[in-house]
């Protein structure tokens, strides 16, 4: 059996494997990732999370073998700047009173890596394995919430935990009126292009389930 090793410590993309029968082992990276966008600064949106995921899960899958290895990274882009997670409850209110009322662009990187040989049986030589990846984006638009609405949402806590200071899978899926494009991307990870990727690499999404 075929198994993958999610590299990032999200309760929100674990999830969303699990829920779709897969049972991923889980390892966190020590990616520096404020180094990393130090060096991005003239990169796209886009091409900063695919980057970023692609950073994940390299460190990760070193001194592993036999597993399919998944990166993730997602930010929100409004008005062409990146928006990351908010470093306090005060740029998360200010970030919701610039979003509330509009439409912002959220990029989730994939990045994997198969750390399996040609036999199956894995191999820890870097130049042996496979590495791709894609970025899938879909368009967030928000409900105009009142100021009382903002200091509540952000007073619970969650918007300092996620990129771009909403969730929908959480407290702030009622703020989030319609998604265009594939909801899990805005979750953190997109489940049709996951199974695009490794079809790429002669699997199946039915292999993969626990």
């Amino acid at each position: 059996m075929t198994r993958l090793l999610l590299a990032s410590a999200s309760p929100a993309r674990l999830a969303t494997l699990r829920a779709a029968g897969f049972d991923p082992a889980v390892r966190v990276s020590d990616v520096d990732e404020d180094a990393l966008l130090a060096r991005m600064a003239s990169l796209s949106v886009a091409e900063k999370v695919l980057l970023l995921a692609q950073a994940k899960a390299e460190a990760v899958a070193r001194g592993v073998d036999g597993l399919v290895v998944l990166g993730c990274d997602s930010m929100l882009e409004l008005d062409g700047q990146a928006q990351g997670k908010p470093v306090d409850a005060t740029e998360a209110v200010t970030r919701w009173r610039a979003m509330r009322g509009r439409s912002g662009v959220l990029h989730t990187g994939h990045w994997i890596i198969d750390t399996r040989d040609a036999d199956g049986q894995g191999t820890d030589a870097p130049a042996n394995r496979t590495a791709l990846g894609a970025t899938a984006s879909a368009v967030v638009h928000f409900a105009d919430l009142s100021d009382a609405e903002i200091d509540a949402y952000v007073a619970t806590g969650e918007p300092l935990r996620v990129a771009g200071a909403f969730t929908v899978d959480g407290l702030g899926g009622p703020f989030v009126e319609r998604i265009e494009g594939d909801p899990h991307t805005v979750v953190g990870l997109s489940l049709p292009l996951l199974r695009n990727l490794i079809a790429t690499l002669g699997l199946t999404v039915p292999q993969l389930w626990g």
